[in-house]
């Protein structure tokens, strides 16, 4: 927490502003507005997820449909397929920025095309905070007509060519879960190009109620509201979140720093016009069996770290949908570690992290 967020909070309750909608609310929301420059609208809501589920909903993605997802992710970037009784289909990364490789995505697309499955929509990640190729994306999206869905659940604070990510394709989705760069306990919110759109979004995620002095509903609506609670949470969280960034990034320029001369170690580095806010720092070993003896190693030491995401394409609930790879993303699945990156480490605990790591690696070399 930054400070400030109790204030916003004791404000929420001292006025009896509890429920889905308030000043709370609101002010969250023209502080995302703003923060991503202005020119897009911004429906603050329950989860990420929800946030998803509601850009398929916009987009009339129903039974039968097709939608081509980034396969290196977390799982709920292609659950809201399934929500909607749609299909995934899945598509491998390319190395550069480890998300959606524009060439297979293009692949994909004829593939479909001339199987007469046209696909309704698109779901691009940016992975650990690093943005993927949107203008290549876009470009072979506005070839076929087929919308982008941006995924930037761990990318707020990054940035694309000057441009912050959740801003860059035609719906963009964040995240507030506790482990973000911003967070409000629980939350998301829904990013799309008109007030239309986002007034469709904010009718289907408070229950669809009809304009009526009774209930009246005739379209299926949801609960994905945000809380005037939470977002009084969000509120002072977007006072500090470039602090965020900054410590997040010294973070991974502290391990490149005392990690990168050994060859046994690498890391993703930013491609001209990227800037990533490193959400999380990670490594690639060598080998599936560093990346083990360095995770138990830290686990031994009390210290958590984690394999990259295991791809969409090799979980057992998705393994039967069709997939266009080319091994990225299992290789880095094989070779990956997440190292510790929150925010509020201490010097003490990147240096214990740190030592840890040395001393595997040392005790690598002196076996050798």
């Amino acid at each position: 927490m930054g400070g400030s967020e109790q204030k916003f909070v004791n404000e929420a309750f001292s006025t009896n502003w509890i429920a889905p909608l308030g000043p709370n609310v609101d002010g969250f929301e023209n502080d995302l507005k703003r923060y991503l420059g202005g020119a897009k609208h911004v429906a603050a809501l329950s989860s990420g997820t929800a946030a998803i589920h509601m850009a398929l909903q916009l987009l009339d993605v129903s039974k039968g449909d097709e939608v081509l997802c980034q396969s290196f992710t977390f799982s709920a970037s292609a659950n809201p397929i399934i929500y909607q009784g749609a299909t995934p289909v899945f598509i491998d990364s390319e190395s550069d920025t480890w998300n959606m490789s524009p060439e297979l995505l293009e692949i994909a697309i004829q593939d479909r095309i001339e199987k007469y499955k046209k696909p309704k929509a698109i779901i691009a990640v940016h992975l650990y905070g690093m943005p993927y190729k949107a203008n290549d994306i876009n470009a072979i999206a506005k070839k076929y007509d087929i919308p982008v869905i941006e995924d930037s659940a761990e990318a707020l604070g990054s940035r694309y060519f000057s441009q912050e990510c959740g801003a860059l394709s035609d719906m963009g989705i964040l995240s507030f879960n506790g482990n973000k760069i911003i967070t409000t306990s629980g939350g998301g919110a829904l990013i799309v190009d008109t007030d239309k759109l986002r007034e469709k979004a904010i009718f289907l995620s408070t229950q669809a109620r009809d304009n009526a002095p009774h209930y009246e509903h005739s379209s299926i609506g949801f609960n994905y509201r945000m809380s005037n609670v939470l977002a009084g949470i969000g509120r002072g969280q977007m006072e500090v979140i470039d602090d965020r960034v900054a410590a997040r990034r010294k973070n991974f320029d502290f391990y490149k720093q005392h990690l990168s001369h050994y060859k046994e170690i690498t890391f993703l580095e930013e491609p001209e016009n990227f800037f990533s806010n490193r959400w999380i720092t990670c490594i690639e070993t060598e080998s599936f069996e560093l990346r083990e003896q360095i995770r138990l190693e830290l686990l031994k030491d009390d210290i958590e770290s984690r394999p990259l995401w295991k791809p969409m394409h090799m979980q057992p609930v998705f393994k039967d949908y069709l997939h266009f790879t080319n091994g990225t993303s299992e290789q880095l699945f094989d070779k990956g570690l997440c190292l510790p990156s929150g925010s509020n480490l201490s010097q003490d605990d990147l240096d214990r992290v740190l030592n840890t790591i040395i001393n595997t690696l040392n005790t690598l070399h002196n076996d050798k």
